[in-house]
């Protein structure tokens, strides 16, 4: 098995551990189950790669559970499902919990003007310098899809 970043504390893993013992203790059933939902895609992820995950890589899965439960809360919505809403509402909730603070949209502005700037970007082809440099930077903490959005009309400018 092979261990990415040993010397770090995967704390996300550690907070998720404690709030799952907390949910238990105080028998929230649902707040359980989704809390049960991300640590098996973090299981899921170990086993199938054989890695131990660190935060970067708990930090990629959880991003894309949130963009997932976004899409079905749109769904849903569409389909006038508001029992179904509410739950993936409720999972985003407990979801985003184990997200770092999201960034304002003049941090982001401010990292992508840097970020353009070190690749040098000039047109809207440079996109995926730019997008290599901020995403580290930005992963869970902000909107990929508003970042490249932000980033196509500077270039285009």
């Amino acid at each position: 098995m092979t261990v990415q970043k040993t010397d770090a504390i995967n704390s996300i893993k550690l907070k998720l551990d404690e709030a799952m013992k907390a949910a238990m203790r105080s028998k929230e059933k649902q707040r359980l189950g989704a809390i049960r939902l991300i640590q098996a895609a973090f299981k899921q992820k170990e086993v199938d790669e054989r890695i131990v995950i660190a935060d970067d890589i708990a930090l990629q899965i959880l991003d894309k559970m949130v963009k997932q439960r976004r899409e079905s809360i749109k769904q849903f919505e569409a389909a006038k499902r508001d029992d179904l809403v509410a739950i993936e509402e409720f999972e985003l909730t407990v979801l985003q919990e184990f997200m770092p603070a999201a960034l304002s949209a003049d941090e982001v502005q401010q990292l992508i003007v840097a970020a353009i700037q070190e690749s040098g970007a000039k047109t809207a082809k440079d996109m995926g310098l730019v997008m290599g440099i901020l995403k580290p930077q930005l992963q869970g903490r902000a909107d990929m899809s508003e970042v490249s959005k932000v980033i196509k009309s500077v270039l285009a400018s």
